[in-house]
């Protein structure tokens, strides 16, 4: 009697987020794009709008917004996540809405928070994207932790890269003060927030030493924290080189001034298909895929998925 061949197992649903700390800067048309490509290339995906209280991820994708919404999970109107699920024309890819008609929901509370986080890790897909809001607020800062791969997206302007920098800063603290139980080491994190607090610590690594001198035995769950973190660096809306050496930039300021490994995932140049698509209400993906930064899109999940480091053309 022959045995049967085992049935290869399917890799380990992950979560990705795209954040930035500012708003305008293509996070949920990004989202939208790996979305698709991720589609193209047989996985199984679920984009979920997380900008509770601004969602415009539907019309990213040229659908009109729908009925049922994540505010309708958060206040149990809809038992399930996949009660709210929306097909979006594409093979593969469905769509969780965000509340856009229910601005409550961007301050959920704890409880409800967990209940979506949960649920989302839940999902029986290979691929969960989620499109975080702007700002550096706990529930934005919580989402992109929850994550297995953390996307910054960055445009060539100051106020970007000042926004990011700090999310990166903000979402480390988080990092620290959600692992450590020492409520005096917790109570340093929470002064290492405000830049003229009276220990004089102005950056992680200030923390870390600080932390070190008056609690040795809570240091290593620092260094352990800030080794595992590793978000990953989008420039979008490159014009020209110097553009695109910005991701560079960013990957040393971090490691020099934060102590965290950061990685630059890759850049997607300006294209006047993007901004006639999006007039459109349509998906560029879609409408314009020869296009310079559909190819861009297209590198940056190849490389994604498999791990790899930039080594992209300008």
């Amino acid at each position: 009697m022959t045995t049967p061949a085992p049935v290869p197992a399917r890799p380990r649903r992950q979560i990705w987020s795209i954040g930035g700390g500012k708003g305008g800067i293509g996070k949920s048309l990004l989202t939208a794009s790996l979305g698709y490509q991720l589609a193209k290339m047989g996985k199984r995906v679920i984009l979920v709008d997380s900008d509770l209280g601004g969602a415009n991820l539907h019309t990213c994708l040229g659908l009109a917004a729908p009925e049922r919404t994540l505010g309708d999970f958060i206040r149990r109107r809809a038992e399930r996540i996949e009660d709210v699920l929306v097909e979006t024309g594409i093979p593969l890819l469905r769509l969780i809405s965000g509340a856009s008609d229910f601005l409550a929901a961007a301050n959920i509370k704890y409880p409800q928070k967990v209940r979506v986080l949960n649920r989302i890790r839940a999902l029986e897909v290979d691929v969960v994207l989620l499109d975080l809001g702007a700002g550096t607020s706990y529930n934005i800062i919580d989402f992109f932790l929850v994550s297995d791969v953390g996307l910054l997206t960055v445009v060539p302007e100051p106020t970007s890269i000042e926004n990011a920098y700090r999310f990166i800063k903000s979402a480390l603290y988080r990092r620290f003060r959600n692992a450590v139980q020492n409520d005096e080491v917790r109570q340093l994190i929470e002064a290492a927030l405000d830049q003229k607090n009276p220990h004089g610590i102005r950056t992680p690594l200030d923390l870390l030493a600080t932390v070190e001198r008056e609690h040795p035995g809570e240091a290593q769950i620092l260094k352990n924290e800030m080794a595992a973190f590793r978000p990953q660096f989008v420039v979008n809306q490159v014009r020209e080189p110097a553009d695109a050496g910005i991701g560079h930039q960013l990957v040393a300021a971090c490691a020099r001034h934060l102590g965290v490994r950061t990685t630059y995932a890759g850049f997607v140049h300006y294209d006047e298909a993007v901004w006639r698509s999006v007039r459109q209400r349509r998906l560029f993906m879609v409408d314009a895929p020869r296009s310079r930064a559909a190819e861009d899109i297209t590198r940056l999940v190849r490389g994604l998925v498999q791990g790899e480091t930039l080594t992209l053309p300008w």
